[in-house]
């Protein structure tokens, strides 16, 4: 008896677990304001060109002090540049599920709830993922100060079907 009733709590433990979604603190997805709007697409944008290896873009885009954390490792804008443009993680396809976006200042701190199909030493992976974006406005311009990977425990929701 006592192992059934082990068994039914672990059981809806993880049945509510792999149901999770994830929960973004001030999520932007309705109604956004006109700022957040633009951190959002400029957050699209910079999946598209990710995607594209569009590395002379993402160069203005990343601050010179800026810091990529991933599953792998963590470092600068030159090696991500690097990383990208020699095809190390090709960032083949973000599917953002809902995104979130706090200011602090002149600081916003974007999360994506995210599927990545991407492409990492010659093995296709999808991963399921929080995506940590801080930006920097300085001179009326937004600059990417850090990008963060957190694996999620929750199944990938992508349908990568081809």
């Amino acid at each position: 008896m006592k192992k059934a009733i082990i068994g039914m709590i672990l059981f809806i433990g993880s049945v509510q677990l792999s149901l999770a979604q994830a929960n973004l603190p001030g999520s932007t997805e309705k109604n956004p304001t006109k700022e957040e709007q633009e951190l959002l697409d400029l957050s699209k944008t910079k999946w598209k060109w990710m995607s594209d290896k569009n590395v002379e873009s993402l160069h203005g885009l990343f601050d010179e002090k800026s810091v990529f954390v991933h599953m792998g490792g963590s470092w600068g804008k030159t090696q991500e540049l690097d990383v990208i443009k020699g095809g190390g993680i090709w960032y083949k396809k973000a599917e953002v599920y809902s995104a979130a976006v706090n200011f602090i200042g002149n600081t916003a701190i974007l999360l994506n709830d995210i599927d990545l199909l991407a492409v990492v030493g010659g093995n296709e992976v999808i991963n399921p993922f929080m995506v940590t974006e801080v930006y920097v406005k300085e001179n009326g311009k937004w600059k990417m100060g850090s990008l963060t990977f957190s694996r999620l425990l929750r199944p990938v929701k992508m349908n990568n079907s081809k």
